[in-house]
Protein backbone atom coordinates (compact mmCIF):
# COMPACT_ATOMS: atom_id res chain seq x y z
CA UNK A 1 0.00 0.00 0.00
CA UNK A 2 1.61 3.44 -1.29
CA UNK A 3 0.88 6.59 0.44
CA UNK A 4 -2.14 7.08 -2.31
CA UNK A 5 -3.67 4.03 -0.67
CA UNK A 6 -3.07 5.21 2.62
CA UNK A 7 -3.98 8.70 2.57
CA UNK A 8 -7.98 7.57 0.67
CA UNK A 9 -8.34 5.06 3.34
CA UNK A 10 -7.63 7.47 6.23
CA UNK A 11 -10.41 10.16 4.34
CA UNK A 12 -12.76 7.25 3.95
CA UNK A 13 -12.80 6.78 8.11
CA UNK A 14 -13.57 10.48 8.01
CA UNK A 15 -15.91 10.32 5.49
CA UNK A 16 -14.05 13.04 3.63
CA UNK A 17 -13.31 13.88 0.17
CA UNK A 18 -9.92 14.34 -1.20
CA UNK A 19 -8.66 17.15 -2.09
CA UNK A 20 -6.36 16.60 -5.30
CA UNK A 21 -4.14 20.20 -6.36
CA UNK A 22 -2.54 19.77 -9.80
CA UNK A 23 0.70 22.69 -10.69
CA UNK A 24 2.98 22.38 -13.09
CA UNK A 25 6.71 21.58 -11.86
CA UNK A 26 9.77 24.19 -12.51
CA UNK A 27 6.57 27.01 -12.66
CA UNK A 28 7.85 29.96 -12.10
CA UNK A 29 10.99 28.03 -10.95
CA UNK A 30 11.66 24.37 -9.37
CA UNK A 31 12.46 26.45 -5.85
CA UNK A 32 9.30 28.34 -5.83
CA UNK A 33 7.97 24.51 -6.63
CA UNK A 34 9.02 23.33 -3.27
CA UNK A 35 7.89 26.00 -1.66
CA UNK A 36 4.05 25.73 -2.96
CA UNK A 37 4.12 22.24 -2.44
CA UNK A 38 4.97 22.38 1.33
CA UNK A 39 2.39 25.87 1.89
CA UNK A 40 -0.60 23.58 -0.45
CA UNK A 41 -0.20 20.97 2.27
CA UNK A 42 -0.34 23.34 4.65
CA UNK A 43 -3.83 24.76 2.98
CA UNK A 44 -5.32 21.23 3.28
CA UNK A 45 -4.45 19.59 0.20
CA UNK A 46 -4.37 15.59 0.28
CA UNK A 47 -2.59 14.68 -2.91
CA UNK A 48 -0.48 17.25 -5.31
CA UNK A 49 0.28 16.37 -8.78
CA UNK A 50 3.15 17.17 -10.52
CA UNK A 51 2.97 18.08 -14.01
CA UNK A 52 5.94 17.71 -15.93
CA UNK A 53 6.59 20.14 -18.66
CA UNK A 54 6.14 19.00 -22.20
CA UNK A 55 6.63 20.92 -25.37
CA UNK A 56 3.60 19.34 -27.29
CA UNK A 57 0.80 18.94 -24.47
CA UNK A 58 -2.25 18.04 -26.19
CA UNK A 59 -4.68 17.83 -23.39
CA UNK A 60 -3.67 20.87 -21.67
CA UNK A 61 -5.71 24.25 -22.08
CA UNK A 62 -3.90 27.88 -22.62
CA UNK A 63 -3.13 28.56 -19.09
CA UNK A 64 -1.41 25.27 -18.40
CA UNK A 65 0.65 25.55 -21.44
CA UNK A 66 1.84 28.61 -20.78
CA UNK A 67 3.40 27.59 -17.60
CA UNK A 68 4.82 24.34 -18.90
CA UNK A 69 6.89 26.86 -21.46
CA UNK A 70 7.80 28.87 -18.92
CA UNK A 71 9.00 25.98 -17.26
CA UNK A 72 10.54 24.54 -19.79
CA UNK A 73 12.23 27.92 -20.52
CA UNK A 74 14.29 27.41 -16.96
CA UNK A 75 15.35 23.98 -18.44
CA UNK A 76 13.30 21.87 -15.91
CA UNK A 77 13.15 18.20 -16.82
CA UNK A 78 12.15 14.69 -15.99
CA UNK A 79 15.09 14.07 -14.14
CA UNK A 80 15.37 17.80 -12.27
CA UNK A 81 11.93 16.82 -11.53
CA UNK A 82 12.57 13.78 -9.92
CA UNK A 83 15.37 15.06 -8.36
CA UNK A 84 13.48 17.73 -6.97
CA UNK A 85 10.88 15.10 -5.18
CA UNK A 86 13.71 13.19 -3.66
CA UNK A 87 15.32 16.47 -1.96
CA UNK A 88 11.20 17.60 -0.90
CA UNK A 89 10.85 13.93 0.49
CA UNK A 90 12.89 14.66 3.38
CA UNK A 91 10.43 17.82 4.37
CA UNK A 92 6.87 15.93 3.74
CA UNK A 93 4.77 12.86 3.12
CA UNK A 94 2.53 14.19 1.31
CA UNK A 95 1.01 11.91 -1.88
CA UNK A 96 2.47 13.53 -5.01
CA UNK A 97 1.55 11.92 -8.35
CA UNK A 98 3.58 13.06 -12.01
CA UNK A 99 1.29 14.30 -14.65
CA UNK A 100 2.91 13.79 -17.91
CA UNK A 101 2.90 12.88 -21.47
CA UNK A 102 3.84 9.47 -22.74
CA UNK A 103 7.01 10.96 -25.12
CA UNK A 104 9.26 11.67 -21.71
CA UNK A 105 8.16 8.47 -20.25
CA UNK A 106 9.59 6.73 -23.39
CA UNK A 107 12.84 8.64 -23.73
CA UNK A 108 13.33 7.92 -20.48
CA UNK A 109 13.37 4.39 -20.49
CA UNK A 110 9.14 3.07 -18.85
CA UNK A 111 11.22 0.28 -16.47
CA UNK A 112 13.79 3.00 -15.46
CA UNK A 113 10.98 6.13 -15.31
CA UNK A 114 8.93 4.07 -12.61
CA UNK A 115 11.68 2.44 -10.31
CA UNK A 116 13.93 6.18 -10.22
CA UNK A 117 10.36 7.89 -9.73
CA UNK A 118 9.60 5.67 -7.26
CA UNK A 119 12.46 5.60 -5.23
CA UNK A 120 12.57 9.00 -5.25
CA UNK A 121 8.90 8.89 -3.50
CA UNK A 122 6.71 9.97 -6.39
CA UNK A 123 3.60 7.30 -5.58
CA UNK A 124 2.20 7.26 -9.28
CA UNK A 125 1.41 8.77 -12.69
CA UNK A 126 -1.13 9.86 -14.66
CA UNK A 127 -0.17 9.82 -18.83
CA UNK A 128 -3.19 11.34 -20.44
CA UNK A 129 -1.92 10.34 -24.40
CA UNK A 130 -1.30 6.29 -23.06
CA UNK A 131 -4.17 4.58 -22.93
CA UNK A 132 -4.03 0.92 -20.38
CA UNK A 133 -4.26 -1.20 -24.05
CA UNK A 134 -0.72 0.56 -24.51
CA UNK A 135 0.16 0.63 -21.00
CA UNK A 136 1.22 -3.03 -20.66
CA UNK A 137 5.26 -2.34 -19.92
CA UNK A 138 4.57 0.53 -17.47
CA UNK A 139 1.83 -1.37 -15.26
CA UNK A 140 4.31 -4.22 -15.15
CA UNK A 141 6.82 -2.03 -13.94
CA UNK A 142 4.39 -0.09 -11.54
CA UNK A 143 3.16 -3.16 -9.73
CA UNK A 144 6.85 -3.92 -8.45
CA UNK A 145 7.32 -0.36 -6.85
CA UNK A 146 3.86 -0.10 -5.76
CA UNK A 147 3.31 2.60 -8.12
CA UNK A 148 0.26 3.58 -8.44
CA UNK A 149 -0.65 3.87 -12.68
CA UNK A 150 -3.69 5.99 -12.56
CA UNK A 151 -5.98 6.28 -15.81
CA UNK A 152 -8.62 8.92 -17.45
CA UNK A 153 -12.34 8.57 -18.13
CA UNK A 154 -14.23 10.64 -20.13
CA UNK A 155 -17.97 11.71 -20.21
CA UNK A 156 -17.90 10.02 -24.19
CA UNK A 157 -16.70 6.68 -22.35
CA UNK A 158 -18.75 3.29 -22.87
CA UNK A 159 -19.40 0.46 -20.14
CA UNK A 160 -16.72 -1.70 -22.01
CA UNK A 161 -14.10 0.90 -21.70
CA UNK A 162 -15.39 1.80 -17.97
CA UNK A 163 -14.37 -1.72 -17.38
CA UNK A 164 -10.61 -1.67 -18.88
CA UNK A 165 -9.86 1.38 -17.10
CA UNK A 166 -11.21 0.29 -14.23
CA UNK A 167 -8.75 -2.39 -14.53
CA UNK A 168 -5.90 -1.14 -15.33
CA UNK A 169 -5.98 1.70 -12.65
CA UNK A 170 -4.52 1.46 -9.49
CA UNK A 171 -4.79 4.51 -6.75
CA UNK A 172 -7.62 6.20 -7.91
CA UNK A 173 -9.52 6.70 -11.33
CA UNK A 174 -9.30 9.69 -13.44
CA UNK A 175 -12.60 11.24 -14.48
CA UNK A 176 -12.28 13.97 -17.29
CA UNK A 177 -15.95 16.02 -16.36
CA UNK A 178 -15.50 17.85 -19.76
CA UNK A 179 -14.40 17.12 -22.95
CA UNK A 180 -11.83 19.35 -24.62
CA UNK A 181 -8.64 20.53 -22.99
CA UNK A 182 -8.17 21.40 -19.60
CA UNK A 183 -9.04 24.65 -18.18
CA UNK A 184 -11.41 26.52 -15.56
CA UNK A 185 -15.21 26.51 -16.00
CA UNK A 186 -17.73 28.20 -14.81
CA UNK A 187 -20.57 25.42 -15.23
CA UNK A 188 -20.46 22.04 -14.33
CA UNK A 189 -21.75 18.80 -16.36
CA UNK A 190 -25.18 17.83 -15.17
CA UNK A 191 -25.57 14.13 -15.33
CA UNK A 192 -22.07 14.34 -13.28
CA UNK A 193 -23.76 12.32 -10.62
CA UNK A 194 -24.95 9.11 -13.16
CA UNK A 195 -21.65 9.43 -14.71
CA UNK A 196 -19.74 8.90 -11.18
CA UNK A 197 -22.71 5.99 -10.06
CA UNK A 198 -22.01 4.08 -13.70
CA UNK A 199 -18.14 4.10 -12.92
CA UNK A 200 -17.72 2.87 -9.48
CA UNK A 201 -20.04 -0.04 -10.72
CA UNK A 202 -16.64 -1.09 -11.98
CA UNK A 203 -14.03 -0.70 -9.49
CA UNK A 204 -13.27 -0.42 -5.90
CA UNK A 205 -10.96 2.34 -6.61
CA UNK A 206 -11.66 5.95 -5.62
CA UNK A 207 -13.29 8.13 -8.25
CA UNK A 208 -11.79 11.30 -8.72
CA UNK A 209 -13.00 14.31 -10.75
CA UNK A 210 -10.97 16.99 -12.77
CA UNK A 211 -10.82 19.42 -15.89
CA UNK A 212 -12.93 22.39 -14.90
CA UNK A 213 -13.40 23.04 -11.41
CA UNK A 214 -12.57 26.95 -10.62
CA UNK A 215 -13.91 27.79 -7.50
CA UNK A 216 -14.81 26.60 -4.34
CA UNK A 217 -18.38 25.83 -4.55
CA UNK A 218 -17.87 23.73 -7.47
CA UNK A 219 -15.54 21.66 -5.82
CA UNK A 220 -18.20 21.19 -2.97
CA UNK A 221 -20.44 20.28 -5.25
CA UNK A 222 -18.58 17.50 -6.81
CA UNK A 223 -17.27 15.98 -3.66
CA UNK A 224 -21.03 14.77 -2.66
CA UNK A 225 -20.48 12.26 -5.28
CA UNK A 226 -16.72 11.99 -6.05
CA UNK A 227 -14.63 10.76 -3.66
CA UNK A 228 -12.18 13.52 -4.72
CA UNK A 229 -11.75 16.89 -7.04
CA UNK A 230 -8.59 17.47 -8.95
CA UNK A 231 -8.07 21.09 -9.16
CA UNK A 232 -5.52 22.39 -11.43
CA UNK A 233 -6.48 25.35 -14.33
CA UNK A 234 -7.69 27.67 -11.51
CA UNK A 235 -4.03 27.61 -9.66
CA UNK A 236 -2.40 28.07 -12.34
CA UNK A 237 -4.06 31.03 -13.50
CA UNK A 238 -3.64 32.28 -10.03
CA UNK A 239 -0.27 32.07 -10.31
CA UNK A 240 -0.03 33.99 -13.70
CA UNK A 241 -1.85 36.99 -12.09
CA UNK A 242 0.13 36.48 -9.00
CA UNK A 243 3.31 36.22 -10.69
CA UNK A 244 6.41 38.10 -9.15
CA UNK A 245 4.43 39.43 -6.12
CA UNK A 246 6.25 38.35 -2.45
CA UNK A 247 2.92 36.87 -1.45
CA UNK A 248 1.97 34.62 -4.56
CA UNK A 249 2.47 31.20 -2.29
CA UNK A 250 0.46 32.44 0.56
CA UNK A 251 -2.62 33.58 -1.83
CA UNK A 252 -2.37 29.69 -3.60
CA UNK A 253 -2.22 28.33 0.07
CA UNK A 254 -5.75 30.57 0.77
CA UNK A 255 -6.96 29.64 -2.38
CA UNK A 256 -6.67 25.98 -1.18
CA UNK A 257 -7.74 26.10 2.31
CA UNK A 258 -11.17 27.94 0.39
CA UNK A 259 -11.37 24.52 -1.50
CA UNK A 260 -10.68 22.51 1.53
CA UNK A 261 -13.34 24.28 3.67
CA UNK A 262 -15.75 24.23 1.10
CA UNK A 263 -15.71 20.23 1.02
CA UNK A 264 -15.86 19.76 4.19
Amino acid sequence: MNRIDKKFRELKKQKKPALIVYITAGYPNLSKTKELILEIEKGGADIIELGIPFSDPLADGPTIQLASQRALKNNVSLESVISLVKDIRKKTHIPLVFMTYYNPVFHYGVAGFVKEAARAGVDGVIIPDLPPEEAGALIKSAKKEKFATIFLLTPTSVRKRMKLVSKASTGFVYYVSLTGTTGARHLLPTDLKNKLRSIKRFTKNPVCVGFGVSSPSQAAEISKSADGVIVGSAIIDLMHKNIGKKDMVRKIAGFVRGLKNAMR
